[in-house]
């Protein structure tokens, strides 16, 4: 495995005769695994020979049999950041994950700190936020989640690796 791999998917038990195996996507872009697309995995590389979005099941080449397949269970697939950019679209105002680590978290003007993670809390993103150096001397918290909402969440330069908010203060405050 290559480094600069995102995880995303992972291979569960057979179902059936054929090799069908289910699939449990970690990804908001299903819609790139086609047929005859290969990808990485903990198991080396695997093409897709058919796919079942409905029923979750996928078949891969040179794994077309119950026994056989079954070597694949637990398998961890992966991407690459550009084949993720070439294979995911985005719609106006969304952005990756990857783009917005380590952006600097901005309230108005003044900085809170530097985006550290992204967790997914049920459906809602948030983002976890390591507090600067002068906001922790002035006793506030090391860390804090910002829900990634229009309510908070103004506007995202990922070139400039900024992200402009309101009202995220105050949850800092809070924390």
């Amino acid at each position: 495995m290559k480094s600069n791999q995102f995880f995303i998917a992972q291979v569960g038990k057979t179902v059936g005769l054929w090799g069908d195996l289910k699939i449990h996507f970690h990804t908001d872009f299903p819609e790139q695994f086609e047929v005859g697309k290969h990808f990485d995995s903990s198991r080396g590389s695997l093409e897709i020979i058919a796919i079942d979005f409905n029923r979750s099941l996928v078949r891969f080449r040179g794994y077309e049999g119950v026994d056989i397949a079954k070597k694949l269970t637990n398998a961890k697939i992966y991407t690459s950041l550009e084949d993720t950019k070439a294979n995911c679209k985005l719609d106006e105002g969304q952005h990756f994950w990857f783009d917005i680590m380590d952006s600097m978290l901005y309230d108005g003007e003044e900085l809170l700190g530097k985006v550290v993670d992204i967790q997914r809390i049920l459906d809602l993103d948030y983002l976890q936020v390591e507090t600067s150096a002068k906001l922790i001397e002035a006793g506030l918290a090391k860390s804090f989640l910002v829900p990634y909402i229009e309510r908070y969440i103004e506007r995202v330069d990922s070139k400039l690796k900024s992200i402009y908010t309101h009202d995220t203060k105050d949850i800092l405050e809070a924390s």
